[in-house]
């Protein structure tokens, strides 16, 4: 996988003077069903969040209250996203190291993951990651 493969993904958006509302379906509105579903909050600041990599898993991050910042890495290129809407999202790909910060005060950080947790899936050493990604190792490592 690389870069080219993640991607914004805006959702359905319903205007209504009482509030809006936005939804999103499983492999309707993102490219995966949705096996998984947790969220990161009341990050310190300065904290960072991330810094791995999944063998498998796809995700759909949103920040659905205040911003932060992905960097995504997949050993060749890098790219920084900044989220900062409840109406779109950052499709991560299998293969792509991770690394979450600059988390506003009170923000959510929601993820969608087309796996349950399985430790085996990740890659926590950026090193072993890149490694991997030169020997084209990615869905034969699970």
């Amino acid at each position: 996988m690389s870069l080219e493969n993640c991607s914004i993904i805006d959702f359905p958006v319903i205007h209504d003077p009482r509030g809006n509302l936005t939804f999103i379906e499983g492999d309707n509105h993102i490219p995966f069903e949705i096996a998984r579903v947790y969220y990161l909050y009341d990050v310190p600041g300065g904290a960072q969040r991330g810094g791995h990599a999944h063998r498998e898993l796809s995700q759909l991050i949103i920040a659905m209250s205040g911003s932060f910042d992905v960097h995504l890495d997949d050993g060749a290129e890098k790219r920084t996203f900044h989220l900062n809407r409840s109406y779109y999202g950052l499709h991560v790909c299998p293969m792509i190291w991770r690394e979450i910060d600059n988390f506003s005060s009170g923000s959510v950080c929601l993820v969608l993951a087309s796996h349950r947790y399985d430790e085996s899936d990740y890659f926590r050493d950026h090193g072993e990651f890149r490694s991997a990604v030169k020997e084209g190792q990615g869905d034969l490592l699970s």
